[in-house]
């Protein structure tokens, strides 16, 4: 379940919390921190209201795909999020 943020976004803005890299490969090999590619999936925290003529169509808890350098990071009470714009958003899953 997704958490409540205290940070509000604005807009067609959504505030994401990125899933955790891989630890190991399908075939058991550990990835170390340096081979570890930047996460593609998260679960939206919040969602701003949207823009006047277009209303937003994801909402908190879902769970979504984005670009790979999509969005701005942000460090908020000490966990990492990224807010993007809902156009950055590639599928909702």
């Amino acid at each position: 379940m997704a958490k409540k943020a205290s940070i509000t976004p604005l807009h067609d803005r959504v505030i994401v919390k990125p899933a955790a890299a891989e630890e190991k490969t399908a075939g058991g090999i550990i990835i170390p921190d340096t081979a570890k590619e930047k996460p593609q999936r998260g679960i939206v925290i919040a969602a701003g209201p949207g823009k006047k003529d277009e209303p937003m169509t994801v909402k908190s808890g879902d769970t979504i795909l984005y670009g790979k350098y999509a969005g701005t990071e942000v460090s908020h009470d000490g966990e990492d999020y990224l807010i993007m714009r809902e156009s950055d958003i590639l599928a909702v899953i």
